[in-house]
């Protein structure tokens, strides 16, 4: 059997728990030390696939090294739901992402910042991006009031009224510390007419514009391209971004329930037209099939709740296809859920255990559920970088695409 530690027998043994509170600053030092100066460039290219857009780089901040393509945990609330960070920086995590709508309701930003910065708040010593909190006004529209100005809603603890603007966004995701931090804008509905999309669109870029305006630094400020699922507004759209001369990209809007083939479409007209020479965030995507698709047209950075959300509702990714723990045909199984997979959930435990977990309502289920699946998304990042340094990229992607149902 393998020891605790959450990356299994295939793990990281160089990775040095540097977490407790002690040794807090220490880490934050070593990661500094490690970026080789401020001369350095926020972004660098390794590597290129030349069959595709794909390419493996490094992103570089005052917390540490951001390797890409790289898939970033969903903390929301500061905290990534059943793990805790040694067990994000043994799976090999290198950065995560929380929520900027609810740590200003709950905390708040006073408290945030009285306790030393989300960091040291959460007790992760690695880069922490934040969103703006725009896509959850995006999602809470019945209960929003938007204007050119910004956007007015209610809190969802309280029901306080509350009034964000970019400058807001900005000032909140400066006051976090973060090392990344996005601009507000505001996401269509899928479908959306054209000219709601347009009108959409104009607001995002000039909530862009002020966003650029307001930001001080330190943390790099992500501007998004939106433009809905209309190839030539999605062009205009990144080509805004683009100029605006941002220290990296995004493409939002993406994953609202349209088909494969207009999410491709959308990615492929915004990437296109975007800065090739700094870091693509696709935002909110999602599936493993979503990862390298976006992987082989040129985005860099993902996120998604799916892998930790899923995992808490009994659903496991595996090289073999998805498997649900709750199926009687895993009552007695010995084998765990990936025989390929290192993770120390897959190490130690086999299905029919999951599944008694999950049945009993365990807590220790959703953590090592949560552990297996994390450790699936950042193996699927962590062999693309390799077979892009390799020059094997579109081998990998077409094995992967076998697999497939």
């Amino acid at each position: 059997m393998s020891s605790s530690n959450p990356s299994g027998q295939n793990g990281r043994p160089d990775q040095v728990n540097l977490f407790g509170q002690d040794h807090f600053q220490a880490a934050v030092s070593n990661s500094q030390a490690s970026l080789g100066g401020a001369e350095q460039p926020f972004f660098k290219i390794v590597a290129t696939d030349p069959h595709s857009q794909a390419r493996t780089g490094q992103v570089r901040t005052s917390h540490g090294l951001i390797r890409t393509p790289m898939f970033m945990p969903v903390g929301t609330r500061a905290s990534v739901k059943a793990v805790a960070p040694d067990d994000l920086a043994a799976l090999g995590a290198e950065i995560v992402l929380a929520n900027t709508y609810h740590l200003m309701l709950r905390p708040g930003p006073e408290i945030i910042k009285a306790l030393g910065g989300l960091h040291r708040f959460m007790g992760w010593p690695g880069p922490i991006i934040t969103d703006s909190g725009g896509y959850q006004v995006f999602s809470l529209s019945a209960m929003r009031k938007l204007t050119d100005d910004g956007v007015g809603f209610k809190s969802t603890y309280d029901g306080s009224s509350i009034f964000l603007t970019p400058e807001k966004a900005v000032e909140l995701q400066e006051g976090f510390g973060v090392d990344i931090l996005m601009c507000l804008d505001e996401c269509t509905t899928y479908p959306a007419s054209r000219e709601e999309t347009e009108k959409s669109l104009n607001l995002t870029l000039n909530w862009a514009k002020r966003s650029k305006k307001a930001w001080q630094g330190p943390g790099a400020l992500f501007g998004i391209a939106q433009g809905g699922f209309y190839p030539d507004l999605r062009r205009q759209a990144a080509e805004a971004i683009k100029e605006l001369d941002f220290p990296g990209q995004a493409v939002g809007g993406l994953a609202l329930g349209e088909p494969l083939a207009e999410r491709l479409t959308a990615i492929e007209s915004a990437v296109s037209a975007l800065d090739s020479q700094k870091p693509v965030y696709l935002m909110g995507l999602g599936t493993p099939l979503d990862l390298m698709e976006g992987i082989k047209r040129g985005a860099d950075l993902f996120d998604c709740v799916m892998p930790t959300r899923n995992a808490r509702n009994g659903q496991l990714f595996t090289r073999g296809g998805k498997i649900n723990v709750l199926n009687a045909r895993y009552k007695a199984e010995t084998t765990p859920p990936d025989d390929q997979c290192g993770c120390y959930t897959c190490q130690n435990f086999s299905l029919a255990y999951l599944r008694h977990l999950h049945q009993n309502r365990e807590p220790l289920y959703l953590r090592l559920a949560t552990i297996h699946n994390l450790r699936y998304y950042l193996d699927l990042m962590r062999e693309a970088r390799n077979a892009l340094i390799n020059g094997t990229f579109m081998c990998y992607y077409n094995q992967f695409m076998s697999q497939q149902p």
